[in-house]
């Protein structure tokens, strides 16, 4: 992909991802357009302020709830990347329907002004917890997966590619466990839900190139997931606090103690490649192309956070936040 013949727009702009992507697009890939589209004036105003500021940068206010706004802001757009959501987990339990609205509605809306407007490709970010929801942005980001997979099919085999990426926890991002904790250790006392709890976790900028990588690479329909390492709530306190006391308040509604980013179920139309999975659709009536190059999983596979191969150690991770 010649990237500089590219008009890009990354909904959600102004948030971890949208501002790491803005800065790795700038430098390292030069697109002919980047357009930021996000619901806030002061972060926008902030963002220029730090220096995103290149000719090629647009910025549009809007929300994705608004439709005819997407419509405008997707003129001559060749590709969409969709990153904006409610994503924090009890409020969207305390606000269930401003979640749907952002993140059903919302990937609705991007989905049919991408069409309405000829767009080539759109990839999604989804996250590991919409594998097995039991919460309710877990079951807002099952839901936008779906829509978005099967849109291909509203396009047809000429139009539009959507796809999505899922993963896990992303290492310092907005609303990250790491500046809670780090708060914590000035008063010496750390708290949390579950001693057992494991994580997938990555950097940001691993996440960012890996949905760059996926932008290029997608045929339309896929899931891609990239191979992750896990690390355990315990040995990221001895990371950052390793000698404070731990007071453990029991596990929140809608927390899990594990996480899975690829079910058991799905698992049986995934394919595995050297550094990630890639989920094929199940049942495409579009002109779906097939991933040959992977190779089947083994009969009851699950990606796990708990069973994963890979995992932090306490330098390892030491190591990481020290770059944040």
């Amino acid at each position: 992909m010649n990237w500089s013949e590219q008009v890009v727009l990354v909904t959600g702009g102004t948030g971890s991802f949208g501002k790491k992507f803005v800065e790795i697009m700038l430098r390292d890939y030069h697109p002919k357009k980047l357009i930021v589209f996000s619901r806030d004036e002061l972060k926008q105003h902030e963002m220029r302020a730090d220096g995103f500021d290149d000719p090629s940068l647009r910025y549009f206010i809007g929300d994705v709830r608004d439709a005819d706004r997407l419509r405008r802001a997707m003129r001559g757009v060749n590709i969409v990347v969709h990153a904006a959501a409610l994503k924090q987990v009890p409020a969207c339990e305390y606000n269930p329907i401003e979640a749907i609205m952002t993140n059903i509605m919302g990937a609705r809306n991007v989905i049919e002004a991408a069409i309405d407007m000829e767009v080539d490709r759109v990839l999604a970010l989804s996250t590991d917890k919409a594998v097995n929801p039991v919460n309710l942005y877990g079951a807002t980001k099952l839901a936008a997966e779906k829509l978005l997979i099967q849109s291909n099919a509203y396009s047809g085999a000429s139009g539009t590619r959507f796809s999505c990426v899922r993963y896990g926890n992303v290492l310092g991002s907005r609303g990250s466990v790491i500046p809670l904790f780090l708060k914590q250790k000035e008063q010496g006392l750390i708290t949390l839900t579950d001693r057992r709890m494991t994580r997938f976790w990555l950097t940001i900028d691993h996440g960012t190139r890996f949905v760059i990588r996926c932008i290029e690479q997608m045929r339309g329909g896929e899931v891609f997931i990239p191979k992750i390492p896990s690390m355990s709530i315990m040995d990221l306190i001895e990371a950052l606090a390793p000698n404070c006391a731990v007071n453990e308040i029991g596990i929140r509604p809608g927390e899990k103690l594990h996480e899975v980013l690829v079910g058991e179920d799905e698992a049986r139309h995934t394919v595995e490649l050297d550094d990630m999975f890639v989920i094929e659709p199940v049942d495409p009536s579009w002109e779906a192309r097939k991933w040959e190059e992977g190779k089947p999983l083994l009969e009851g596979f699950v990606y796990s956070s708990l069973t994963n191969a890979q995992w932090l150690t306490v330098p390892e991770l030491q190591s990481l936040v020290e770059k944040l």
